[in-house]
């Protein structure tokens, strides 16, 4: 199908507009509608916190409070509109009692509830319906919400900051800092797309992290809930992490653990979940996976350890890796991931270089299988 440069004008502001969704719509995707009548945008919004109104919804309420009629305006919107009654009402019936005369979608909702079926509604009203532009872009927004659409996982995306010789830390751990404040800056950038954080009780013993998002003069309106595996529940109970926000503990024996401590923690608040592995001598990673998409986590940002982070590789559910590798060599010290030794080159994990982006002085690589 053919689209107009005003057609990809508008586009390019619903997918900016949707842009202003991040961190407020999970485990909703995040969406933008634009609303174009006699060559004037009339009305423009994105999606809201859950519960709250959807894209095309706020594009319509912006309209008519400035005073105009949407009857006969084009509608673009960065992904189908909703042909179902969940927390709202669907979209696709706004849209119709609107009037509006055309609808110009970047993808199709891959939702079961919808998968095509806002398209037809629109059209057995009479109105137009054209899809497919920018469908590239929309699919990056949404990459997480869509692969747990179709899979019925998150997308797994696993953090590393490294020397240029491959090493995360010194042979005595130190690592402070590596990469220059503005990559740490863009890892947080990333951590606040995510709907959950995970990393290992290695990692919570050495560090005592807190794995909030942290962003300079920024308000956070969401916070990633966190999610330790931990097979025996060695995490402190004043650790940072459990101080503030969501945390998940992952265990894998509860009739081993200590009933008392398991009691404190759940009066923190904490979700305890049993995923033992085959040997029951690890949390069964390919499990938790299916489990947090099952809790409706899009998308899963994980930063741990060498031992932690080797193990998702090896199981085969990391989907891309963002790496951040400073202009320094090291010479020695803690490599980025605990593989198996190969004997062939041929055997080794082959990934594609997404893209490579200069951050402050440090550069960044996104990798995919």
């Amino acid at each position: 199908m053919t689209f107009s440069t005003i057609d990809q004008e508008m586009m390019a502001l619903a997918l900016q507009e949707a842009r202003r969704a991040t961190m407020e719509t999970s485990p909703n995707p995040k969406v933008g509608c634009v609303l174009l009548k006699g060559g004037e945008i009339i009305g423009q919004g994105h999606t809201q916190k859950v519960g709250q109104a959807h894209a095309e919804v706020m594009a319509l309420r912006d309209a008519v409070n400035k005073g105009h009629d949407v009857s006969g305006a084009t509608a673009y919107v960065t992904l189908e509109p909703c042909s179902h009654y969940g927390r709202t009402p669907p979209c696709a019936n706004a849209l119709i009692e609107a009037r509006v005369a055309r609808v110009v979608a970047a993808i199709e909702d891959a939702n079961p509830q919808v998968a095509g079926r806002g398209f037809a509604m629109l059209r057995d009203a009479g109105i137009e319906v054209a899809h497919g532009l920018m469908a590239a872009e929309a699919r990056e927004m949404n990459i997480g919400f869509l692969r747990r659409m179709e899979t019925g996982k998150p997308w797994v995306r696993l953090k590393m900051a490294a020397s240029l010789d491959g090493f995360t830390a010194l042979p005595n751990g130190h690592s402070q800092w590596i990469t220059d404040s503005e990559a740490r800056v863009d890892g947080h950038r990333w951590r606040s797309r995510a709907d959950a954080i995970l990393t290992g009780i290695g990692t919570v013993l050495v560090d005592d992290p807190q794995m909030t998002v942290r962003l300079p003069g920024q308000e956070i309106s969401r916070q990633p809930r966190k999610v330790i595996a931990d097979s025996m529940l060695r995490t402190p109970e004043n650790a940072q992490l459990l101080q503030s926000g969501e945390t998940t503990l992952v265990h894998t024996q509860a009739t081993l653990l200590p009933e008392s401590k398991m009691g404190r923690l759940r009066e923190k608040g904490v979700q305890l979940l049993e995923l033992p592995g085959a040997d029951g001598s690890g949390v069964d990673l390919n499990a938790l996976v299916l489990e947090l998409g099952r809790q409706q986590v899009n998308e899963l940002h994980v930063e741990a350890g060498a031992s932690l982070s080797g193990a998702l590789m090896a199981a085969g559910v990391v989907d891309e890796l963002l790496l951040y590798l400073a202009p320094k060599f090291l010479g020695a010290g803690k490599t980025m991931f605990e593989l198996p030794t190969l004997s062939d080159v041929n055997q080794a994990m082959a990934w594609q270089v997404h893209e490579m982006k200069p951050i402050g002085n440090s550069i960044r690589v996104l990798l995919r299988k």
